[in-house]
C-alpha cells in the first residue's frame, strides 16, 4: 500500500464521487475531478476510500482509506491534502484513483433537496396512481434536472423523461421509495 493509504473495507453505503487527476504542487497536494457540480461531500468528509484506476498502471491494490487533512476549491479546481502524503511523488502515485465516500458522511440536504443517488431506483407514480416506471438515471440539462424513467409496455422497454421541477413533481418519499408526479403516460 502507498504511504498515506491504509488497507480498508469499502463501506456498504459508499458512493463514487470523483477521481484523483494529478499531483498539485510539491507538498503532496493533489487535484480531484468531482463527479458533481457541487462537490460538498468531498469537503465535508475527512475519510475517503480509494480504488485503483481502471486504466493504466496500478500503484496499489484493493481498497485504501485516505485520511484527508484538507479539501478545497482553488482557482476553479478541487485540491486536497492527506495525512502521510507529503511530497509530489506520493501524490502522483494516486493519479487515476477512484474516490468513494460513505453516504453517511455526506452533508444533510436541505428541505426539498435530494442526492441523485437517493432518487435512482425509486418508483414513479402519477396522481391517478398509474405506475410510470422506475428512475434509472438523472440528466442535468443546464436549467433543470430530468428524471429518466424506465418501464415496459407490451413487453418492450419504454423510457420517459420527466423534468424534476415542482410543477411536475408533487412529492418525493424516500422512505416509501416513491415519487408522485403530475404526468400522464402518453406525454
Amino acid at each position: 500500500m502507498l504511504p498515506g493509504l491504509e488497507a480498508a473495507d469499502m463501506p456498504a453505503d459508499a458512493v463514487e464521487v470523483g477521481r484523483i487527476a494529478d499531483a498539485w504542487g510539491i507538498k503532496g497536494w493533489f487535484k480531484v475531478l468531482p463527479y458533481s457540480a457541487d462537490p460538498e461531500a468531498l469537503f465535508s468528509s475527512k475519510c475517503w476510500f480509494l480504488l485503483p484506476s481502471e486504466k493504466g498502471a496500478k500503484t496499489f491494490d484493493g481498497v485504501g482509506r485516505l485520511n484527508i487533512k484538507e479539501a478545497k476549491t482553488h482557482s476553479g479546481i478541487v485540491v486536497a491534502s492527506a495525512h502521510a502524503v507529503d511530497d509530489r511523488t506520493t501524490a502522483d502515485a494516486l493519479r487515476g484513483a477512484r474516490v468513494f465516500i460513505a453516504k453517511s458522511s455526506f452533508p444533510t440536504p436541505q428541505k426539498d433537496e435530494y442526492y441523485w443517488v437517493d432518487l435512482i431506483g425509486l418508483t414513479v407514480v402519477n396522481r391517478e396512481g398509474l405506475l410510470l416506471g422506475q428512475v434509472r438515471e438523472l440528466l442535468s440539462t443546464g436549467p433543470q434536472t430530468v428524471l429518466v424513467i424506465e418501464d415496459e409496455a407490451e413487453g418492450q422497454p419504454l423510457q420517459r423523461m420527466i423534468p424534476f421541477v415542482a410543477v411536475y413533481v408533487d412529492d418525493v418519499d424516500l422512505v416509501a421509495r416513491r415519487i408522485l408526479v403530475d404526468w400522464q403516460p402518453d406525454y
